[in-house]
């Protein structure tokens, strides 16, 4: 019969093997939700959705809230914003989503955020140029963005509204006027240029998008999007 000592033994040895020393998990340590303090020190980050209610802030609300990282998920819309709440709300993860509707409620959305992510605004149509989609969005984003300078000076945020080569410069003009302008912490999300990018030479290559990574510079408007292809790894 396996001792004590032995059983102990036999523990340590596999536990090394699924645990290894720090210095072989180092460079690729994940991050864990108690690493990530918010404001109030709080383990999980505090995510804002502005303009969850569309039809690219659902998905990612529900991606926000199957993220372990993420805290406090508050979702602010213009419209419909009771329904989505209450669709996310009910997914079984650990994350507390509040749900906000309309201007009066955009500073209670955003206080104490640390990042806030803005896909809000109208969606291309046909026929519609990225000028009149600027002309309809410009005004969204600037008062939206006057909202984070107020309520969460210090939150990342992330620009999905269209344009996104213009909608960025006027978040920076915004958040400069106010005094809390950080060029490190305002990002335009253009991941979309690179997904298609790699899907694109993967397909000619033969490989599995995965397996491929192409670098993409310009911005997000279809007369400056370069995929560099000379980069392709």
């Amino acid at each position: 019969m396996e001792s004590i000592r032995e059983a102990s033994q036999r523990i340590a040895r596999i536990s090394a093997h699924l645990q290894p020393p720090n210095s072989q998990t180092e460079e690729s340590c994940v991050l864990k939700r108690a690493d990530c303090r918010a404001k109030g020190g709080a383990p999980g980050f505090k995510v804002a959705i502005l303009g969850a209610a569309g039809g690219i802030g659902q998905p990612l609300a529900m991606l926000m809230k199957m993220n372990p990282l993420v805290s406090v998920l508050h979702l602010y819309d213009v419209v419909n914003t009771p329904g989505v709440t209450a669709d996310i709300g009910h997914m079984d993860t650990g994350a507390v989503v509040r749900g906000f509707l309309g201007q009066p409620q955009l500073e209670n959305a955003l206080t104490g955020m640390d990042l806030v992510i803005i896909p809000a605004g109208v969606p291309r149509k046909p026929g519609m140029t990225r000028d009149d989609l600027f002309n309809i969005n410009a005004g969204i984003v600037r008062t939206l963005c006057e909202g984070i300078a107020k309520c969460c000076p210090n939150a990342i945020v992330n620009l999905i509204s269209n344009p996104v080569n213009s909608t960025v410069p006027i978040a920076a003009e915004v958040f400069k006027k106010a005094g809390t302008y950080d060029p490190k912490r305002l990002l335009g999300v253009t991941m979309l240029d690179v997904v298609r990018a790699n899907t694109f030479v993967a397909e000619v290559l033969g490989l599995h998008p995965k397996e491929v990574d192409v670098p993409v510079v310009g911005g997000h408007a279809g007369v400056t999007i370069l995929p560099l292809l000379s980069q392709v790894s």
